[in-house]
């Protein structure tokens, strides 16, 4: 197949490496186009080279990367992503495939324009595995590759087919998930990563520094796994309440983890090899550290993630009082205000809610 990757960063580039090395035409789509050498690579822990392939081609110009793709995989960010769904839309037509990776943060309603006109939008529930750029445009250490993929599609019909192209890149088992809100509402990186910022900065005020701070998962504590079991309970209560969906795959993270306790949970974040040293977001200032509230990990999974569960849980009428107290602990420090909102895209009740998720 003519495959575009979205984005030359962690997922971009491994998922790039495996569809060359599967012999699919690949170009990348990047803002610097002009590191890539042609030859990509993904390294275990040790530094060996476990996969390769040569790309098509880098470029930053959305016609050249869009026009004669047939599958196109988005790995950006979801604060950038309706500038790439308009991109796409102007450069392809209704015969073009379009996934995601991971497949939560609105990603299907910036693409509704797209799904609205016959274009087949799919979204892979969870990373294939953790993914660690090396050098740019030419290495990343991937570890930890999942056993089984799962994949959900709108229209839903069209997820097998999309199931035995990822499934093929891999060579793992890819399973269909019923319905594409399972995705919406998969409570990874927006439980695991607002619940545990809120505990390490819930005393933070501007002006406020820190000497040091712990490891994000190394040095977890029982604190941050209690919020997190407690927005993890009123995620399974919203999906209870959409009994019109079948939602079996949204699996709680005691579950996910095997932890169904504060301190197994503990336990378990602080062992995982693939997050062994991972830095909390912090940026260093006269006196010491403050929160990088431009990370990721603040702007993407507070605004693009638990707000859009917390969304989905007012069509629902599901009360949500842990999800609330995170998300307004947010918005007291929050410096970037752009955020998701299902009003943009004419979701605006529960009707207009199913009929979209329903498709």
């Amino acid at each position: 197949m003519r495959i575009t990757i979205v984005g030359g960063g962690n997922i971009g580039t491994q998922f790039a490496v495996h569809s060359a090395e599967k012999g699919h035409e690949v170009t990348v789509y990047t803002s610097t186009p002009d590191i890539y050498s042609g030859r990509l690579n993904i390294v275990n822990e040790q530094g060996i080279t476990t996969h390769e392939g040569n790309i098509k081609l880098a470029t930053n110009d959305p016609q050249r990367a869009f026009r004669d793709a047939e599958l196109i995989m988005v790995t950006v960010p979801s604060t950038v992503m309706n500038a790439v769904a308009d991109a796409i839309y102007d450069n392809t037509d209704s015969g073009t495939m379009i996934g995601v990776v991971p497949g939560n943060g609105g990603s299907e309603c910036a693409f509704k324009k797209c799904i609205d006109r016959g274009n087949t939008f799919f979204g892979i529930e969870r990373v294939p595995a953790i993914a660690r750029l090396v050098q740019k445009g030419r290495t990343v250490k991937s570890t930890g590759y999942r056993d089984e993929l799962h994949v959900a599609a709108l229209p839903k019909s069209n997820g097998q087919k999309c199931a035995e192209i990822i499934g093929a890149i891999f060579d793992k088992r890819c399973v269909v998930i019923p319905d594409f809100l399972t995705l919406t509402l998969t409570p990874s990186n927006p439980i695991l990563h607002t619940t545990r910022l809120k505990t390490l900065f819930k005393d933070w005020k501007p002006g406020k520094t820190y000497s040091s701070m712990p490891l994000f998962y190394e040095e977890w504590d029982d604190e941050s796994s209690e919020l997190l079991l407690a927005c993890d309970a009123e995620v399974q209560e919203i999906c209870k309440a959409l009994s019109e969906f079948d939602l079996k795959y949204v699996k709680s993270l005691k579950v996910h983890y095997e932890s169904p306790t504060a301190e197994a949970m503990t336990r378990k974040l602080s062992s995982i090899q693939a997050f062994k040293g991972l830095p909390t977001p912090t940026v260093g200032v006269d006196g010491g550290l403050i929160p990088d509230l431009h990370s990721r990990y603040f702007t993407a999974d507070f605004s693009y993630g638990l707000s859009i569960i917390k969304q989905v849980a007012v069509f629902a009428r599901v009360a949500t009082p842990n999800i609330d107290e995170t998300l307004n602990w947010y918005d007291g420090i929050a410096v970037e205000k752009a955020a998701f909102r299902f009003e943009d895209y004419g979701i605006v009740d529960r009707d207009t809610f199913d009929r979209f998720y329903l498709l």
